[in-house]
């Protein structure tokens, strides 16, 4: 076994000089990504899109070779990033004039809830958790379905929600952790049970195993009727 070499380690063989030109180069990259996204003019963080998490990480690729490499010349890694500006900047073009290819390149907005149920085949097909689902819903203020009469899922991930008021609020799937909202198929009380798969408010009698009408679930949970507060 080799022994311990902290020069190895901390430098290996390059001189101490080298440091002094990995900090330039760092620098080179820092500049390098904040003029592409200046001159880019693309929108805020929070906005970034599949297309654009793509060139991120491709910059931060090059600027992360230019950084630590002392074989990575400056003038190639400037090239690829002036590549990946004129490839955003022709594909912003082609998104501003084609909604088809806006839409495939980016996604389109998904409702998925509406009326205080889940909309069934958006959440198939965009495979989320609930319990992902839930706990965004638990940040922005929801204790149940029934308090949103519409959720969107934007392009950018986040999701739009706009609330019934306090009189229109319908019976809803509870969305706290699991403890709180105990699962049955045979339930114990006659009460108003919400689907644990879409949110379906129905009634069901002491000790019945009920399917839902609506997505042929047979899990149900205690619906909640409570308003939200603000």
């Amino acid at each position: 076994m080799a022994p311990f070499d902290m020069q190895r380690m901390l430098l290996d063989d390059f001189p101490l000089l080298f440091l002094a030109e990995v900090a330039l180069r760092a620098l080179f990259a820092f500049v390098a990504v904040f003029l592409f996204l200046k001159v880019s003019g693309r929108r805020g963080i929070r906005q970034l899109s599949l297309f654009e998490m793509v060139v991120i990480l491709t910059l931060g690729s090059a600027a992360g070779d230019v950084s630590f490499y002392e074989d990575v010349p400056l003038l190639p890694v400037a090239a690829v990033f002036a590549t990946l500006l004129l490839l955003y900047r022709l594909t912003v073009w082609g998104m501003t004039r084609s909604e088809r290819f806006s839409n495939w390149l980016e996604g389109k907005p998904v409702t998925i809830i509406k009326d205080g149920l889940y909309e069934l085949n958006s959440l198939e097909r965009l495979n989320i958790s609930s319990d992902e689902f839930f706990m965004e819903l638990r940040q922005r203020g929801v204790e149940h379905l029934g308090q949103v009469r519409l959720g969107i899922l934007e392009t950018d991930g986040d999701v739009s929600l706009y609330f019934n008021d306090a009189e229109s609020v319908r019976p809803g799937l509870s969305v706290l952790p699991q403890e709180y909202r105990p699962t049955y198929r045979h339930v114990p009380v006659s009460s108003l049970y919400a689907c644990t798969r879409c949110g379906y408010p129905h009634i069901i009698e002491a000790q019945q195993q009920a399917t839902c009408p609506r997505c042929s679930n047979d899990q149900w949970t205690t619906a909640l009727k409570n308003p939200r507060l603000h």
